[in-house]
């Protein structure tokens, strides 16, 4: 496989590269940002409803933005994080990489490899025949949101997996992740509370190869979706599972977002300028992330191949922030920005007509390409499509 390196670079920010025939939503609210408190800055996430209420009520419910901004001026950034965390929201203190590794979550992950693979115990069956790409006829099971774990399920359909997305009816999704991280995938709803709908995950799963998972570690554990005993009945799905803080130390089931690893541990401040946080150019933890998800679950899917064992892997923000901060960038002059038009093609959308970036990369010297456009959410039925017969073995 090649890559060029303008169309990687862009790849990292492809939700920027997105053109519809009318204004996209905006990928971040007015108070997801930085915010100054009475001892440093907190970063905030509100681009859900639910999380912009929970911060409102954290700060006693201002009138308006404005006044919420002033009542955090008023505040200590730690005792703010926590009562934002314990509304029921996502926000983070800037820290300095020293302070992050000096506390309990950053200790708890320090020295974490930034990829954790396990074979399963089990024997599982033989992988489906191989066809042209390296994923064709395999199925992968997309339970992910945002944007680091559909990016790695999108590159699985432009390398040639059936790739079905199932999401909950009650949880809403921002326009622009559904254009940008849905491209190439089949759409499906579950509302999981329901006994028909978890019958239904459960014929999937007995269907699927693989399942890539990134809600918070536990979070789907009351529906027998943790690793263990996913392991006991489906022997062989080979998964990939993703978190924010990872599945050790206190914040392991804390919402987390990209914005909010880089100003927890020592991104946004190593970016900033005179006591000022910044960030980086773009959400790398994310896109850098969802890329290690499409790689080890292709090494995943190698162990069941040549081992006849389903590997587990996974992988945090966390750890790629830690390696990203491990590995400074040298001093340079900025890289002048990519002109994406060579790079883009068109596909359908619920919005229209949509250019989007390709896929990056190509195989014999073909452009990898997406094998459909965006599908409506929840605009699927929850059924595997037929397998289809390869030309070649693997």
């Amino acid at each position: 496989m090649s890559l060029e390196h303008a169309h990687a670079a862009l790849a990292f920010g492809s939700e920027r590269q997105l053109r519809a025939q009318r204004p996209l939503g905006r990928g971040f609210a007015p108070l997801s940002r930085f915010a100054a408190t009475a001892d440093g800055h907190i970063r905030l996430h509100a681009n859900y409803p639910h999380h912009r209420a929970a911060l409102l009520r954290a700060l006693g419910d201002p009138r308006d933005e404005r006044a919420a901004l002033d009542a955090i001026r008023l505040r200590g950034a730690s005792e703010l994080e926590q009562a934002i965390i314990a509304a029921g929201g996502a926000a983070a203190e800037v820290r300095a990489a020293s302070d992050w590794r000096a506390q309990l979550q950053g200790r708890a992950s320090a020295g974490l490899p930034l990829l954790e693979l396990t074979a399963g115990e089990a024997e599982a069956p033989p992988l489906p025949p191989a066809g042209p790409l390296p994923c064709s006829g395999l199925r992968v099971l997309d339970l992910t949101r945002v944007i680091a774990g559909p990016v790695g399920t999108r590159m699985l359909a432009a390398l040639g997996a059936d790739v079905l997305r199932i999401d909950a009816p009650q949880l809403p999704e921002l326009e622009l992740h559904v254009l940008d991280g849905m491209v190439g995938k089949r759409s499906a709803s579950l509302d999981l509370r329901t006994a028909a709908a978890r019958q239904t995950l459960e014929r999937l799963l007995a269907g699927a190869d693989l399942l890539v998972q990134g809600y918070r570690p536990g979070a789907l554990a009351a529906f027998g979706l943790d690793h263990c005993a996913l392991a006991a009945r489906h022997p062989q799905l080979v998964t990939v599972t993703l978190s924010a803080w990872g599945n050790r130390g206190p914040w392991a089931a804390r919402r987390g977002f990209d914005s909010l690893v880089q100003a927890a541990c020592g991104i946004a401040l190593a970016c900033g300028t005179g006591g000022e946080p910044g960030a980086l150019p773009a959400q790398a933890l994310d896109h850098a992330t969802g890329y290690l998800i499409a790689a080890s679950a292709l090494r995943g899917l190698t162990t069941r191949a040549l081992e006849r064992r389903a590997a587990h892997a996974q992988l945090a923000l966390t750890r790629t922030a830690d390696w990203l901060m491990d590995h400074p960038a040298e001093e340079s002059a900025p890289a002048a920005q990519a002109d994406p038009t060579a790079y883009l093609v068109e596909v359908s959308s619920p919005a229209g007509a949509l250019r989007c970036l390709a896929p990056p990369g190509s195989l014999g010297g073909k452009p990898l390409a997406w094998p459909r456009g965006v599908p409506t959410p929840g605009g699927d039925p929850a059924t595997w499509s037929p397998r289809t017969t390869p030309s070649a073995h693997r």
